[in-house]
């Protein structure tokens, strides 16, 4: 027996999405969902996340393409004067790594969403975040730091075969083998450090490679090959596809697919969320 978590990232992002995750969860296969607690809808989320008993909820951590808890005085290098982080990932990344007054403002904005989410009186399951930039290396440590006083339990490290993905569909070739290059090093260097602080995670996370495309095609196809223990799978469902959620349509059937349902079956997977994995199962 495996066991699998079926992740939907961006919840508060908009009511389209939170509508989305909630049907996904009730009528489909959806056991998790990661909120943006700055997100336009994050209020709403939370309403419906008290009144779904059975949907864990994590922190989505926004760095990048989003907006910041606490205002633009207090993390000029983080935000413009709108309180927005940059869309460039790489660009923030880099600020992130080298620039000493901007990460010391990422200490204050990491501290306040994980307090935001804390005064939500929700649960939290797990953390991860938006285009992953909480794998950065800085990003990363910050949250082991505070791991302890926010009861950080679970932290997504991304790890996918190429060629799993690849034997189903060979679009964007260069993009994922550079995107599978640089988060196996992050990975590598995530386990060390979140093993050192007793933070677990798991074994195969799929998404990043097929991000925005997460159809019931390809997640028939994925759901034979995959040999973990456990493993998260996530995508970003949405009634009405959008910038943020360009596939959201598609990823949304997906979930509600009653083939793919029957497959993880086929498969012997268990569904189950973050806060319900068996103690015995280890990193």
């Amino acid at each position: 027996m495996s066991y699998l978590i079926i992740n939907a990232d961006d919840f508060g992002f908009s009511q389209g999405v939170n509508t989305a995750i909630i049907q996904a969860h009730e009528e489909g296969i959806l056991t998790s969902t990661s909120l943006m607690v700055t997100g336009d809808a994050a209020q709403e989320a939370i309403a419906l996340a008290k009144n779904h008993s059975q949907l864990a909820v994590g922190l989505h951590l926004v760095l990048v393409c989003g907006k910041s808890v606490l205002p633009p005085s207090q993390i000029p290098h983080l935000v413009d004067s709108q309180g927005n982080f940059s869309h460039n990932p790489t660009q923030a990344g880099l600020s992130y790594q080298f620039n000493q007054a901007t990460r010391a403002e990422l200490r204050l904005e990491i501290y306040a969403q994980l307090a935001k989410f804390r005064d939500s009186g929700l649960n939290l399951a797990h953390v991860d975040g938006h285009l992953h930039l909480h794998v950065h290396p800085v990003v990363l440590k910050i949250l082991t730091e505070f791991a302890t006083e926010f009861q950080i339990k679970f932290i997504r490290l991304p790890s996918e075969e190429l060629t799993k993905n690849l034997k189903i569909d060979q679009r964007n070739l260069f993009t994922k083998i550079i995107w599978s290059l640089v988060f196996g090093q992050l990975r590598r260097y995530g386990e060390g450090l979140l093993k050192a602080h007793n933070i677990k995670f798991a074994d195969r996370v799929y998404g990043l490679l097929q991000t925005g495309d997460m159809s019931e095609k390809y997640l028939l196809r994925l759901i034979p090959q995959i040999e973990a223990e456990l493993v998260e799978i996530y995508s970003h469902p949405a009634l009405v596809n959008t910038d943020i959620n360009h596939g959201g349509e598609v990823e949304l059937a997906a979930l509600l697919s009653q083939k793919v349902k029957k497959r993880l079956t086929e498969s012997h997977f268990q569904l189950i969320n973050y806060h319900q994995i068996p103690s015995f199962v280890r990193n």
